[in-house]
């Protein structure tokens, strides 16, 4: 699908309509709450932010509870030196351990340590129920729907494929 360009030729912006516009805050408004709400109850129940509550989930489905730090960055859309931040933090609490790559000097893997599996398996149910209650519960399976097809077009959009693109775990 061909984007449309940002400025029309004459170099004036192109402006938000009003539907736009209330599209575009609205989308901040819930992105923003709905982010605020999911860290609440994970800072709560498990004592970590969601970020960090995705990077277990990511690690406990990967084969042998193990991936490379920079594909979990790339999985996590984060930059590198977040990503190693927050691996430091989970370390400490004893829910991941970092071990060097063999075939490359290098690189990392970042490996979901026993108990990280078990802060997750006890925390997932609580995690679920505060996304269903959030987001799915408030939206008709049809809405659903929609909303799951309109991101991921905005996420294809803003994952350039070609070399050299600026995207967070290239930082």
């Amino acid at each position: 699908m061909d984007t449309a360009p940002t400025s029309p030729p004459d170099g004036d912006p192109r402006w938000l309509d009003d539907e736009e516009q209330r599209t575009w805050l609205a989308y901040l408004h819930a992105t923003t709450l709905l982010e605020d709400h999911l860290d609440r109850q994970l800072q709560r129940d498990a004592g970590m932010p969601h970020i960090y509550y995705g990077l277990l989930v990511q690690l406990s489905v990967a084969p042998r509870r193990r991936l490379r730090m920079t594909e979990l960055a790339k999985n996590s859309k984060i930059t590198r030196s977040r990503l190693s931040h927050a691996i430091a933090r989970l370390e400490k609490s004893g829910w991941v351990r970092r071990e060097d790559c063999p075939s490359d000097k290098r690189g990392q893997f970042a490996i979901l340590t026993d108990d990280g599996y078990e802060v997750l398996r006890r925390t997932a149910p609580g995690h679920v129920a505060a996304v269903r209650q959030a987001l799915f519960d408030r939206l008709s399976p049809e809405q659903q729907k929609s909303l799951g097809d309109i991101m991921m077009i905005v996420a294809e959009g803003l994952q350039p494929k070609e070399a050299g693109a600026d995207l967070p775990w290239l930082r």
